[in-house]
């Protein structure tokens, strides 16, 4: 009898229909439709008749359900910004209620997905005050292993309202639902990944609330933590264990949640973690090694797929990407605790060693980076959310905790995976320079602690030798077959220029003012301008003197062909150079100063890059003699602009305002 379609459900069910309607007038016209009904007492209650309907066809019920949240949204709660009038009757909203929790247990995931966003959504208001039977009717379900749907319909609601749960709710939740959860995850052949991965997600957030208590009520948390502990960890270390396996998506997914749960339970119980975390240790290296060859394969090699920017049908990121950056995390967690970084001291070379190999580029990454320069200078400044990044923070946090055996450890490593480049490419592999890539990305990345380190005598490695060793076996490898590995080799010999030898420096300094004006892949020159802005201030100007026409020449002609981030990089190394050959800098005046000005004007509503064209034309006036030919260059044009100001484009008087304020800044009468 409750599916029974009363007149004004037929009229719903046939403007449902008429929205899905090829022809663009019909469907028009049932939305103009639909959004006048909204705003009628039972719409609510009409659409969650349908959603709940199971003999209706699934694409109506879906897009009831849909419709739905969308309706909750915007009549449910007087405060949320995005509510519109009117408000639904409580008379209503207990009908709406009473209709949608028995539709969790629906056979139709997407159904059953879009039935808990909708029942999460009115949770947020109405839950527990206005609805205390919520948690008792999720529980009961949860606990029916007979009902799979069921179980499906509970875990992914109470994984929408897991976010909302506060110290109010937790302590007491916690005990009932942590057993469910356990049955659930311990059981692989009753729930499937997905089921397990949910449950997951509200274990991590309940032990994320958990650890907030801690600071205020420890004795109590700690009380309710510690019998559960032995249990989980059990747990998680059955689920690591088994070695990676490429294409599975889900098991990806399933450990994903395990590591982010692991990384709560030990930043926030680190003494209870400590006694039970042996039992993670073998198994939590057992997927960090076997990960690696799944990650060449899929995402370096790119010979299978790496599943990059997919999603399960609740948002959630399936990609090997997203799993590998929560794997280092859960490593930098365990190095930066005081209590945990004793269970990897010992193996610290090998965790540096296949670190270095997850630092490789992917194939994706110089697809993209090949194509588009500006993408790659834009990724190397942001510290993009990345494997690279995440492996070189996970180095840095070894030699922050290690100190100097940590450094030891990641040099012996470097040199291992030098050699095998060196075996690789002798072998005729295409991809031998990869590594060599990521040991000079590294090395370059912890540049500042290693060379701190070696001047106040905490090592005596000597870092000039070894970087020479590296970057000086590829000199006259072509550098069309390798740009990314010369862009490196250019960065690494500029952060390392205080210990490198001054033949060696030379030789680069020469190489790289080369680079800029040849006809070289993108990221070469990217790599050259990057190493000239840190060369060029020490180098023997007598030396560069016959190279300067053609360096500034070349360097004028990049700005035409830069954007954005490229642009700002030209701009300072255009910088550098006139402040390192100060005193010549003037005869450069006439060649530099037309091009940037330009910039600047294409610019100026830029706050950033204009700013960097006029520190350029500042570096210039501030070179002897340089004053004159630049204001006789650049008051002809400036002065219409400050006549006739409200005639001007957007951030121009104000960007030429900044253009004179440099020009009299400092300046002589």
């Amino acid at each position: 009898m409750a599916n029974l379609i009363d007149q004004d459900q037929e009229w719903l069910l046939n403007c449902l229909n008429a929205t899905l309607d090829p022809n663009q007038e019909i469907r028009s016209l049932a939305e103009v439709s639909l959004r006048q009904a909204s705003l009628q007492p039972g719409f609510g209650v009409a659409l969650s008749k349908v959603a709940a309907n199971k003999e209706l066809p699934f694409g109506l019920r879906q897009l009831a359900a849909v419709l739905l949240k969308q309706f909750i949204k915007k009549h449910w709660h007087e405060s949320e910004e995005s509510f519109e009038p009117p408000a639904v009757a409580t008379e209503e909203k207990e009908v709406i209620r009473i209709l949608l929790l028995p539709s969790l247990d629906d056979s139709h995931r997407k159904i059953c997905t879009a039935i808990s966003m909708a029942i999460a959504s009115i949770a947020v208001y109405d839950w527990p005050e206005n609805w205390p039977d919520l948690l008792p009717f999720l529980l009961k379900l949860i606990n029916d292993r007979t009902n799979v749907s069921g179980v499906h319909g509970a875990l992914r609601c109470l994984a929408l309202l897991s976010g909302d749960l506060d110290d109010t709710v937790v302590p007491t939740l916690v005990p009932v639902l942590f057993p469910c959860l356990l049955t659930i995850v311990s059981s692989p052949q009753n729930y499937d990944n997905y089921l397990r991965t949910k449950a997951l997600t509200i274990v991590y957030s309940c032990v994320s609330v958990l650890g907030i208590m801690s600071g205020v009520y420890k004795t109590e948390i700690i009380a309710l933590i510690t019998p559960m502990l032995k249990p989980w960890m059990d747990q998680f270390s059955v689920i690591l264990e088994p070695p990676m396996q490429p294409e599975d998506p889900d098991n990806w997914s399933l450990r994903m949640e395990v590591l982010k749960c692991l990384n709560q339970f030990v930043q926030n119980f680190p003494s209870l973690t400590e006694s039970e975390f042996m039992v993670i240790v073998g198994p939590l290296w057992q997927t960090f090694v076997t990960s690696l060859s799944v990650y060449m394969r899929s995402s370096i090699e790119c010979t299978e797929d790496p599943y990059g920017d997919r999603y399960d049908s609740d948002g959630a990121e399936k990609s090997l990407d997203a799993f590998v950056i929560q794997l280092f995390e859960f490593l930098l967690t365990i190095v930066g605790s005081a209590k945990l970084m004793k269970v990897v001291k010992n193996n610290i070379k090998e965790l540096a060693y296949y670190t270095l190999a997850f630092l490789q580029m992917t194939e994706q990454q110089v697809h993209t980076w090949s194509r588009d320069a500006n993408q790659f200078v834009a990724d190397e400044d942001d510290a993009t959310y990345s494997c690279r990044v995440s492996g070189v923070l996970l180095l840095e946090e070894v030699v922050n905790s290690f100190g100097s055996e940590g450094i030891y450890a990641i040099i012996d490593a470097m040199r291992e995976r030098f050699n095998e480049s060196e075996r690789e490419k002798a072998a005729g592999s295409a991809a031998w320079w990869r590594i060599r890539e990521s040991i000079l990305f590294a090395l370059a990345d912890l540049s500042d602690q290693l060379l701190d380190a070696e001047a106040s005598g905490m090592i005596s490695v000597n870092l000039g030798n070894l970087v020479e060793q590296i970057v000086t076996k590829d000199v006259g490898t072509g550098v069309h077959e390798y740009p990314f590995l010369y862009a490196r080799i250019f960065t690494s010999v500029a952060k390392f220029s205080s210990v490198i030898s001054h033949g060696v420096l030379e030789h680069f300094l020469h190489a790289a003012i080369k680079g800029v004006g040849m006809n070289v892949p993108p990221p070469v020159k990217m790599g050259a301008c990057q190493a000239l802005s840190q060369l060029l201030p020490e180098a023997n100007k007598e030396n560069i003197q016959p190279q300067l026409m053609g360096l500034f020449s070349s360097l004028t002609d990049l700005l035409h062909q830069a954007s954005d981030e490229t642009l700002h990089l030209v701009l300072e190394t255009l910088q550098a150079s006139i402040k390192a050959v100060r005193e010549a800098a003037v005869s450069f005046e006439s060649v530099v100063s037309p091009v940037v000005l330009n910039t600047w004007a294409l610019y100026v509503s830029d706050p950033f890059l204009s700013i960097d064209a006029i520190e350029v034309l500042e570096a210039l006036k501030n070179a002897p003699g340089g004053i004159h030919p630049l204001v006789s260059r650049i008051l002809p044009h400036i002065g219409p602009i400050l006549n006739k100001p409200y005639q001007q484009p957007d951030g121009l008087v104000a960007g030429s305002l900044d253009l004179v304020t440099m020009l009299l800044k400092a300046s002589q009468s």
